[in-house]
C-alpha cells in the first residue's frame, strides 16, 4: 500500500527533532563550567551548531533536490541519535576530553539539524502555492513547541539520570522519531532529468541564489531578522537580572528567564500555528513579512528600559509593583507575534519564487543564512551588551524597522497567491 504525504508526519519528524534539541540546549554553560572550559571554549560549545547548519543546510537542501526528500531525512534523523548518545557517552570521562567530545557531538547535532532545510522542501513539494505560508507556519510552530516541552524534559531527566541524562533522553527522541519516519514517511518528491540543475558547488549556489534580486532580499530579510532576535535571546536574562534586581546566574533570575522564553514560545507557536493562514490570506505575504519586522523592531525598543522590582509572580502582577512586569509581558508578546509572523510568509514565498527542482537548494542558502545570523548576533549582543543594555537593543530595533521598509517598497509589488481570487 503506498504512503501518501503527510503534513502531520513532517509536523511530527521536526518536533520531536526540536524537543530533543531543547532538551539538551538550556544545559550547555552548566556542563561547560563543569568541564572547566575556558571562555572561548564554551562559546565553540555553543556556537558549533549553529556553524555546523550554516555548512551543511545548502548541502543536505541540493542533495534532497538530487535524490528526495525521505532518504535525507532519514540519514539526518539517524546521525540525531548518534549525535546526543555521544553527548551522553561524553559524560563519564572528565576534564578536556569530556568538553571536546560534547563540542563534537554539538557538531555532529548542527549538521544533522540542518535538515529543517529539507523538511520545509517537503512542506513546498505537496502544498499549493496559495497554502505554502500557512503550511511553513507548522515549522515555527513545531519550534515553539520544541523549546516549550524540551527544557522542562531535560531539567527532569539531569535530575534523575544525572550528567548522561538529557542524552541519554534526546538519543531515544530521535531514535523514536527516525522509526516513525522510516515506516510512515512517504517520499514528496521524485527526481527527474531537471534536478542537475541543482548540482552546483557551494559558492557558485550562493552566488545563483543571491543574484536573484527578490529571491536574494527575502535571504538577506531573514539574516537581519534572525540576528535580530538572536540579539535579544542571549540578552534577555541579563536584561531581567538587572533591571529587576534578580541577580546574575542566581536561581531566580534563572527561573524568570525560562518562564518568559515559554511564553514567548508559545505565543510564537499559537500565531504561527493559527492565524497566519487567515492573515496571509487577508494581506498576503509581501505585506506581512514587513509588518512583522515593524513589529519586532517597535518591541525591542523600550525592552532594556523597563524597570522594577522582584522576582515575577501571580501575586506580584495583581499588587501595585506588578506595572513593569504587565509592561514587559507586553511588549515580549508583540515581539513573539512580530518574529512568529516573519517565518512562515518568507519562506513560503521563497518556495513560491523558486523552481520545483531548485526547493531545497534555496530553501537551504536561506537556512544557512539565518545559522549565520546565530554565530554572529550572540557575539555582537554580547560585546555591546557590556558597553551598555540598551545599545544592542535599540541597533536591532532600528535595523528590524530599516528592513521592515525597505521589504515593503520592495515586496510590495509582488501578486501573493493567497490573496488570488481564485485562492
Amino acid at each position: 500500500m503506498s504512503r501518501k504525504p503527510s503534513l502531520f508526519v513532517i509536523f511530527l519528524t521536526v518536533f520531536l527533532d526540536l524537543v530533543g534539541f531543547g532538551i539538551v540546549l538550556p544545559l550547555l554553560p552548566l556542563y561547560g563550567e563543569h568541564y572547566n572550559a575556558q571562555g572561548w571554549q564554551i562559546g565553540l560549545l555553543m556556537a558549533s551548531y549553529s556553524l555546523m547548519q550554516f555548512l551543511f543546510a545548502p548541502a543536505w537542501g541540493r542533495l534532497s533536490d538530487r535524490i528526495g526528500r525521505r532518504p535525507v531525512l532519514l540519514v539526518s534523523t539517524a546521525g540525531a541519535v548518534a549525535s546526543y548518545a555521544l553527548f551522553a557517552w561524553a559524560t563519564h570521562f572528565t576534564g578536556a576530553t569530556a568538553l571536546w567530545l560534547i563540542i563534537t557531538s554539538r557538531a555532529l547535532a548542527g549538521i544533522c539539524g540542518a535538515n529543517i532545510t529539507v523538511a520545509q522542501a517537503y512542506i513546498a513539494d505537496i502544498s499549493p502555492p496559495e497554502q505554502r505560508s500557512k503550511r511553513m507556519g507548522l515549522i515555527g510552530m513545531a519550534f515553539g513547541l520544541g523549546f516549550i516541552f524540551g527544557p522542562p524534559i531535560g531539567g527532569v531527566a539531569f535530575r534523575h539520570f544525572g550528567d548522561p541524562g538529557p542524552g541519554i533522553v534526546a538519543s531515544a527522541l530521535c531514535a523514536l522519531n527516525f522509526i516513525l519516519a522510516f515506516i510512515i514517511l512517504s517520499e514528496s518528491w521524485k527526481p527527474n532529468a531537471h534536478a542537475d540543475a541543482a548540482r552546483r558547488p557551494r559558492l557558485e549556489q550562493w552566488k545563483h541564489t543571491l543574484g536573484q534580486p527578490t529571491i536574494g532580499l527575502l535571504v538577506v530579510v531573514f539574516f537581519l531578522a534572525t540576528f535580530c532576535f538572536t540579539c535579544f535571546e542571549i540578552t534577555l536574562g541579563l536584561v531581567i537580572a538587572n533591571n529587576f534586581k534578580l541577580g546574575f546566574k542566581t536561581p531566580e533570575a534563572i527561573s524568570v528567564a525560562g518562564t518568559l522564553f515559554m511564553y514567548c514560545g508559545i505565543i510564537g507557536a499559537f500565531v504561527q500555528g493559527g492565524p497566519i493562514g487567515k492573515l496571509v490570506k487577508k494581506l498576503g505575504e509581501p505585506k506581512l513579512i514587513a509588518i512583522s519586522l515593524l513589529l519586532t523592531g517597535l518591541s525591542l525598543a523600550p525592552m532594556p528600559f523597563i524597570h522594577g522590582e522582584g522576582k515575577l509572580s501571580w501575586s506580584l502582577l495583581f499588587s501595585n509593583q506588578g506595572g513593569p512586569w504587565w509592561m514587559l509581558l507586553l511588549v515580549l508578546a508583540v515581539l513573539s507575534i512580530g518574529s512568529g509572523l516573519t517565518r512562515p510568509p518568507l519562506f513560503g514565498l521563497l518556495s513560491i519564487l523558486t523552481p520545483a527542482d531548485q526547493q531545497g537548494a534555496t530553501i537551504g542558502i536561506a537556512q544557512s543564512a539565518g545559522s549565520l545570523a546565530r554565530i554572529f548576533g550572540p557575539m555582537f549582543a554580547g560585546s555591546l551588551f557590556e558597553a551598555h543594555a540598551a545599545i544592542p537593543y535599540l541597533t536591532c530595533a532600528v535595523i528590524a524597522v530599516i528592513t521592515g521598509i525597505v521589504a515593503w517598497g520592495k515586496l510590495s509589488r509582488l501578486q501573493s497567491p493567497a490573496t488570488s481570487p481564485l485562492a
